[in-house]
């Protein structure tokens, strides 16, 4: 069905799954994971119209690329050849740039009662990156779950990172600080004053970013989160009577607890969700130590993520 209509006269679809009591819409624009209902509760924060998420959307839900996350100064070096990409937060490129993957209308290429593929052609010089990207999201409803597979690739090198910043809030309304979180991750990685990796894989034990054992996000740091966490397994969050269990083949993610969320810019107020962005980690092109996101001709990237859910 037809979600809104573009300036440019683009139509935007939304794509209805289901599958037992897992109900999901999907829009073309940004490959938006606009609701995601389990016995008739939204557990992610969606906007209402195209206009909102034309103006009032922060990453709502979205795949965001071609790079998520930031890349410092909007600039790295690849194969001897510097790229400069746009600024769009302080001095770094965040997912992205100005108009990322979030901003662009995917094509649906294929659906079914419980999934839906959406395909993005991304071409050489977009938001500065090299080499002509195609890109594929699959939102597949599976028994108690939702699974995203993605897969990319290139006809020249370039860099890739590709995630969804749907933020969750399985309460269906209120403060997330109080939802309980535990991760399987031993170590997670400093950040200096532009939320930039410094390169250490910190160990969490003794910290604040300690989530090995369950306890509430705003226990600490009044849930003050946007970090990325060395993954070793999945990271589990709770709230009375419903839990979700994230699972990944990528090597980190990126809590963010929704702590700059603006009642008066978004619908949504401050620590209204939390986001677990699956990913590389933020700035790899500049960190040669850090796992690779240089995707090169011939090869095919692929990676998945599953959110499971049980009472």
């Amino acid at each position: 069905m037809t979600f809104g209509i573009l300036p440019s006269g683009r139509p935007v679809e939304r794509v209805e799954l289901r599958s037992g009591e897992l109900r999901a819409s999907v829009l073309t624009y940004g490959a938006i994971l606009q609701r995601l209902e389990i016995a008739g509760v939204n557990v992610v924060l969606g906007l209402d119209t195209l206009q909102d998420y034309l103006t009032r959307s922060r990453y709502f839900g979205a795949v965001v690329g071609r790079y998520g996350n930031r890349i410092a100064g909007g600039r790295f070096t690849l194969d001897g050849v510097e790229y400069r990409l746009p600024v769009n937060n302080g001095s770094n490129s965040l997912h992205g740039g100005i108009e990322g993957f979030d901003k662009k209308v995917w094509t649906l290429a294929d659906r079914t009662t419980r999934s839906v593929t959406l395909t993005l052609v991304s071409p050489d010089g977009d938001q500065g990156y090299p080499g002509t990207l195609t890109a594929s999201v699959t939102y597949t409803l599976d028994g108690d779950g939702l699974r995203l597979d993605y897969t990319t690739e290139t006809d020249a090198p370039t860099v890739v990172n590709l995630t969804n910043h749907t933020y969750f809030n399985l309460a269906g309304g209120g403060d997330v600080r109080g939802h309980v979180l535990r991760m399987d991750a031993a170590r997670y990685l400093p950040v200096d004053e532009h939320k930039i990796p410094t390169g250490e894989l910190a160990p969490v034990k003794g910290t604040d970013f300690d989530f090995t054992t369950p306890h509430p996000i705003g226990a600490r740091m009044d849930g003050g989160y946007d970090h990325c966490f060395v993954l070793d397994g999945p990271a589990e969050v709770r709230v009375p009577g419903l839990a979700m269990i994230m699972t990944t083949t990528e090597p980190g993610v990126q809590f963010y607890a929704g702590g700059m969320l603006d009642g008066a810019a978004t619908p949504y107020g401050p620590h209204a969700g939390l986001c677990l962005e699956t990913q590389h980690f933020p700035d790899s092109p500049n960190h040669p130590a850090f796992p690779s996101t240089v995707l090169r001709p011939g090869e095919l990237r692929t990676s998945s993520t599953t959110y499971r859910f049980t009472a």
